[in-house]
This record gives C-alpha cells, sequence and structure tokens, in this order.
C-alpha cells in the first residue's frame, strides 16, 4: 500500500494530480470508460446527443486537455492553445441536466477506474466548479 501524507491524503512523491491518476495511460482509460459509459448508459443519454455520432475526436481533446489540466503534458495547448472551455462549448446547449449527467458519468468512470477514493473526492469537486461554470441555460 502507497504511504499517504497524514495531512493532505496525497500519496508520498506525488505533486501532480496527473502522477497520482496514474499518468498518461491511466488518463486515457478514464477518457474512454466515461466515453463508453456515455455510449452504454441510457441516463447520460441528453449528454450523449449533444455529441458527433462519432466520439473519436471528443475522446481524444478530452484526453489532452485532461492530461494538461491535471498537471502532465500540455497536449491540449500544443494543439489548439489556450483551451477557452465555456467559449468552446457555447455552441452547445447546457443546463442543469447536461452538467450533472456530465458530472455522473464522470463520477462513475472514477469509480470504475478504481482512482483513489481521496482523488476521485478533489476531482468531483474541481469538475463540479468547471461544470457549473460551463451552463449555458
Amino acid at each position: 500500500m502507497t504511504q499517504q501524507d497524514s495531512k493532505t491524503g496525497v500519496p508520498a512523491g506525488v505533486t501532480t494530480a496527473y502522477q497520482w491518476v496514474g499518468g498518461e495511460a491511466a488518463v486515457r482509460t478514464l477518457v474512454d470508460r466515461f466515453y463508453d459509459l456515455m455510449d452504454l448508459e441510457p441516463a447520460y443519454a441528453e449528454l450523449r446527443a449533444l455529441h458527433p455520432s462519432s466520439t473519436e475526436g471528443s475522446r481524444d481533446k478530452l484526453f489532452w486537455f485532461l492530461c494538461g489540466w491535471l498537471g502532465g503534458p500540455d497536449y491540449f495547448v500544443e494543439r489548439f492553445g489556450h483551451p477557452r472551455l465555456r467559449a468552446r462549448h457555447m455552441p452547445f446547449r447546457i443546463g442543469i441536466a447536461e452538467r450533472d449527467q456530465w458530472m455522473a458519468c464522470m463520477m462513475q468512470a472514477m469509480a470504475e477506474c478504481e482512482l483513489d477514493p481521496e482523488l476521485q473526492r478533489r476531482l468531483s469537486e474541481s469538475f463540479m466548479g468547471t461544470a457549473d461554470w460551463m451552463r449555458n441555460v
């Protein structure tokens, strides 16, 4: 079992959420599970409807974004510049239902990928702040 800092709950030697998640392969696994769940679970139907029929491009963009956002390589910024998340999502109707489905899908993906419970808690708080900020209706 990995030792954790008694005050922060962060595993010893971990300096970024990217490391805590498990690096690039783990971020890819998380993103793939997120989009797989969107296709599989009827509870995420409204969220899925906002995406193109093929989620390949969406998967790559979320993977690239999350790598950098978590403190790893800035793949998204290297390809597209500043993420400008709200502006990029403005063409899509994002309300409370879509926000909540995105959050539920991501929380399910994190749990199924067996991320550390403390990391899941922290990421959920951060994701919720961003997801709520993305609302445009």
